[in-house]
């Protein structure tokens, strides 16, 4: 095997809380996570240099050590002492910085990729390890499917498939700081913890309602004021039939979950009265079947 080609799938939070910040800076958290319909395509192929070329469909993304991708091929070669090099090709359709673990995501097809490319025969499991290194998000990303992330996002459960329905993933033309969300949030006795387990039960009930009733995200108290057309996405999906809309991670990107297909592509064309909004999407949710590159599904 010479070449793989991969799709490196991004995820939203049904439901995200933030218990505690950590001594070392990191915070402690509780969320349930879904792959969604919406990916990169990655393409690994080998070459004969020992070096590593990156190249992306998108200019302003790094090529070189401060993309998760280089970094995630540079660790498995200097892990399992390969000596052949890699070109690695991106084609990104994820929105950047988005709030749905793009970077994240590539860097856990890198790391699948790798695994594949080179016969390594590496479990989910350790390609985990190997993946929360890199970042707090990479072992979910390996996994993929409906997931309850807990711990700094490393500590996974998997859930039963998500009721069937669609998603519309709506991006406005902003960007929004991680850190920035995470330094700014307020924890003390008043804040609104989100009903984690509420969203778990219902789904291991298969009721779509009751994950809908339970969709909440703490970072919203901070995004929202700052960026306000994030509500005004959100009151738009609802207003066009959404059961529910929320933001994923720390924003920007607005997700609204619909029973009707017909109804969410109408959402879509009404959605381009919304000038503020860059990319929108149609999509279903993922099940975990479709994320493959371990020994169990080579």
């Amino acid at each position: 095997m010479d070449k793989v080609e991969l799709k490196a799938y991004g995820k939203i939070n049904l439901g995200l809380d933030v218990i505690q910040r950590r001594e070392d800076g990191y915070h402690e958290l509780s969320m349930v996570m879904q792959t969604v319909g919406l990916f990169d395509k990655l393409t690994l192929s080998k070459i004969p240099e020992d070096k590593i070329c990156l190249t992306t469909n998108l200019d302003f993304l790094p090529i070189d050590k401060n993309n998760l991708i280089y970094r995630a091929i540079l660790t498995m070669k200097e892990r399992y002492g390969i000596k052949e090099g890699v070109r690695a090709k991106l084609e990104k359709r994820i929105p950047v910085a988005a709030g749905m673990a793009g970077g994240s995501t590539d860097c856990a097809a890198a790391l699948r990729g790798m695994n594949q490319l080179f016969h390594l025969g590496l479990s989910k499991e350790e390609l985990c390890d190997i993946g929360v290194t890199l970042g707090a998000d990479v072992p979910y990303c390996v996994v993929g499917g409906t997931v309850l992330a807990e711990g700094i996002g490393e500590k996974l459960t998997m859930l039963p498939a998500m009721p069937r329905c669609c998603i519309l993933i709506a991006k406005p033309g902003i960007s929004v700081s991680t850190k920035f969300v995470y330094n700014n949030l307020k924890l003390d006795e008043s804040t609104f913890h989100p009903d984690i387990k509420g969203i778990v039960d219902s789904i291991k009930k298969g009721n779509l309602k009751g994950i809908c009733d339970r969709l909440e995200n703490v970072l919203e108290t901070v995004t929202i004021p700052n960026y306000p057309v994030i509500q005004e996405i959100k009151e738009f999906l609802e207003e066009y039939g959404a059961r529910k809309a929320l933001m994923s991670g720390s924003g920007p990107t607005v997700f609204g979950i619909f029973t009707s297909k017909n109804a969410a592509y109408k959402a879509l064309r009404a959605m381009r009265s919304i000038k503020e909004v860059k990319q929108a999407y149609v999509v279903d949710p993922v099940g975990r079947e479709f994320i493959g590159g371990t020994k169990d599904e080579q």
